[in-house]
């Protein structure tokens, strides 16, 4: 199935060591990959959960509140306190449902479409370089990774997430 790789490692056999050298390249990249927008939040006084919450309303306007917890996999508290911020501050806007009434549909504002922008545009070019760096097979080899590492239900909400273009 796998070859040895370089340095006769084989993909099939990892050391413990391996292993820990793997997770702790993925602490990293986590912290590099997220050191730009927390640099743009900060002065905001809006954090991570934010971010995802702006980064998830933008890639499927009009979603849903529960929808958004589902993605998320947060409380249902802890979503309303980033919402509540969002809302009042004038990022997202939250429309009552055409078909059922209880739903709220959630929309970036102008205001909210320039920092996702900008928070997107920041990733993009770390993922760029990061990518145009390892060449087409370790991109490809990397998501297939990600995509392993994801618990099956998750696999599924993200391939529906891709395959709809969304």
């Amino acid at each position: 199935m796998s070859e040895p790789g370089a340095g006769g490692e084989s993909l099939l056999f990892l050391t413990d060591e391996q292993l820990r050298k793997g997770i702790e390249a993925m602490f990293f990249a986590y912290r590099g990959f997220t050191a730009d927008p927390d640099r743009i939040l900060d002065g905001m006084d809006y954090g991570r959960a934010h971010h995802r919450a702006i980064h998830f309303i933008h890639r499927s306007p009009g979603t849903t509140v529960n929808n958004l917890l589902s993605i998320l996999g947060v409380t249902k508290q802890s979503l309303n306190r980033v919402l509540r911020t969002l809302i009042d501050d004038g990022l997202v806007e939250s429309r009552v449902g055409r078909v059922d009434k209880r739903e709220r549909h959630l929309f970036l504002t102008e205001k909210g479409s320039e920092l996702e922008r900008a928070l997107s545009d920041a990733q993009r070019a770390r993922m760029r370089a990061a990518y145009r760096a390892a060449g087409p097979q370790a991109v490809q080899g990397f998501r297939t990774v990600l995509e392993a590492m994801m618990d099956p239900d998750l696999r599924k909400q993200y391939q529906t997430m891709k395959e709809s273009g969304a």
